[in-house]
């Protein structure tokens, strides 16, 4: 090869273009790196209700680093959806100077087991939040189901002015309810067909317990795991011994 002019020409060329395409990037890598390229605006594109935009601008300011080329966008996406009832971030750089910052908020719908919250779609998450809102106990992971069964349950409760105070799924897949109010009903519900139990205690409710609440007397507990009707318990209720025959 050293004695044949044409491949050592070829060789010399490589490595010119190999050197000038090093070069180059050198001079990419330090050029995008300059303080010309950094980050000037942020844009907070938003209509926040329960997310503080001075958190935000805090993020904003100690966590996202680098200039409109270097900046890592996954890392700062990360660092903001950490922030207390964000539930999505969308970024977007816009040229020359300017990050756009997009954030959707958790829509709260309960409380979930002993500190947490719970969203309309069924997402845990962590916040802090002052309100009244229904309690929802369940295992790990049945959140979402929890959120579905809820929006079923109450909607058919709703055609007797009930609301659901606590709803809670057992290990064992039972579910229990209980109203909202001062004089709180509890259900129990039970594995099989939930729904349908509850379609039918509401479809009976009027001449039951209904009833029994015009006439004075407060229901406290439903059990309708029975096939063809249901069991109630009244608070203070002492059932009398059968009285012997003469």
């Amino acid at each position: 090869m050293w004695d044949d002019p044409r491949k050592l020409n070829a060789l010399a060329l490589l490595f010119l273009v190999m050197a000038v395409a090093m070069l180059a990037w050198g001079g990419i890598a330090w050029a995008v790196r300059q303080p010309a390229f950094v980050i000037r605006r942020v844009v907070l594109d938003a209509s926040l209700v329960r997310v503080n935009p001075a958190h935000v601008a805090a993020v904003v300011r100690e966590e996202l680093r680098g200039t409109f080329f270097t900046m890592r966008l996954d890392e700062a996406r990360a660092s903001l959806q950490r922030v207390p009832w964000v539930k999505s971030v969308a970024l977007r750089r816009r040229w020359p100077d300017r990050l756009e910052v997009s954030l959707v908020e958790h829509e709260v719908l309960a409380r979930w087991n002993e500190s947490g919250l719970v969203d309309t779609e069924g997402e845990t998450f962590s916040a802090d939040y002052d309100g009244e809102l229904p309690q929802f106990i369940g295992p790990e992971g049945s959140a979402t189901e929890l959120a579905s069964r809820f929006r079923e349950f109450g909607t058919a409760l709703r055609a007797r002015s009930l609301a659901i105070g606590e709803l809670q799924l057992s290990a064992r897949g039972a579910w229990r309810l209980r109203t909202a109010g001062s004089a709180p009903l509890t259900i129990e519900l039970g594995r099989n067909v939930p729904g349908e139990q509850l379609a039918r205690f509401v479809a009976y409710y009027p001449r039951t317990v209904g009833a029994l609440a015009r006439g004075g007397t407060r229901v406290e507990y439903v059990d309708l795991r029975y096939s063809n009707g249901f069991a109630v318990r009244v608070p203070g209720f002492v059932e009398r011994a059968p009285r012997k025959s003469s």
